[in-house]
């Protein structure tokens, strides 16, 4: 009768600490005072409880569908993590803004002292620069992965490069090349030149990547900024099988570098270089994002995408789809 006597007193200890500390909210301390126990006694009452299996936490957010489309990307195998932001506008520029916060708090929280940060041109990449707040600063080297094309903000890649190595407190390396050379033979010129292959060799050795996903097939793709073409031409392309650009390289739908002569002319990484860095975070969002996202994805180059819900719930629908 004692031993039952003395079970049940134990249980309903057990149960007040529990009920005080996990649904009140009070500190061991304030429990320990309360219940004139020692702070330990009641740390050891919480662990035994647990082991008991008597606390069962449930987290309920008003974004459990973001996690669980996360979850659905990640089941795709095209990718090992993901961040999904809440679609809230149909603009465009709207739903990069949201995601550029996305990959910058993401960023923030995962880059080290000591970090070398690759990145690359483009509009997303350029809402990450400008949405990134570190709460102390970061000691990082940013380097640029691509030749720039200068005359717009998201095409100068040097210049992101020294305002996110500003942002976060690092320093950034400047690649004084344009993104294409005028020929093939001009491009191994200027990529054996002391001062690129420098630069280049140091973002071989990024240990963070963050890089944009662009289209071709719409008017206002970044790769036309980067690279004008007549209209022949920008129709040509997905006759070829090209369905995206990826570090200024012209890609096919399973990923791989098309065969097409302006790739023999970039002052760029190849996509297939990055894949040794065990973190390259790609950014995109929008409607005609959706094809070349799955595409560049297939190719294996990227571990996080951060995206809206809509892109991400399209690609998740489409990702047995050929085109």
């Amino acid at each position: 009768m004692n031993d039952v006597s003395n079970d049940f007193t134990s249980m309903r200890q057990m149960h007040a600490v529990l009920v005080r500390h996990f649904i009140e909210g009070r500190k061991q301390s304030e429990i320990a005072e309360e219940m004139n126990l020692s702070t330990s006694k009641v740390n050891r009452i919480i662990a035994q409880a647990r082991r008991m299996g008597m606390v069962k936490i449930a987290i309920e957010t008003p974004f459990q569908r973001l996690m669980d489309l996360e979850a659905r990307l990640v089941g795709t195998d095209l990718v090992k993590a993901a961040i999904v932001s809440p679609t809230v506008s149909d603009n465009d520029g709207t739903r990069l803004s949201q995601v550029g916060q996305a990959a910058a708090a993401h960023l923030a929280e995962t880059l080290r002292d000591g970090d070398i940060l690759g990145i690359s041109g483009g509009k997303a990449v350029a809402a990450v620069v400008d949405a990134m707040l570190v709460e102390r600063p970061i000691d990082v080297q940013v380097v640029p992965l691509t030749g720039g094309v200068q005359g717009k903000y998201h095409t100068d890649v040097n210049h992101l490069a020294s305002r996110m190595a500003e942002r976060l407190g690092g320093r950034s390396l400047q690649l004084h090349a344009p993104l294409f050379a005028e020929r093939a033979d001009q491009r191994e010129m200027l990529m054996n030149l002391g001062a690129v292959k420098e630069v280049l060799d140091l973002a071989r050795r990024a240990t963070a990547c963050l890089v944009g996903i662009g289209s071709i097939t719409t008017p206002g793709s970044s790769y036309f900024d980067l690279h004008p073409l007549s209209p022949p031409d920008r129709a040509m392309l997905p006759g070829l099988g090209v369905m995206a650009e990826f570090l200024g390289h012209l890609v096919h739908d399973r990923g791989q570098v098309a065969n097409f002569a302006l790739n023999q002319r970039l002052v760029a990484l190849r996509p297939d270089e990055i894949r040794r860095c065990d973190r390259v975070v790609a950014v995109a969002a929008g409607d005609d994002k959706v094809g070349p996202v799955r595409s560049v994805l297939r190719g294996g180059y990227v571990s996080t995408l951060v995206t809206d819900e809509d892109t991400a719930s399209r690609i998740v629908e489409t990702n047995g789809a050929s085109a």
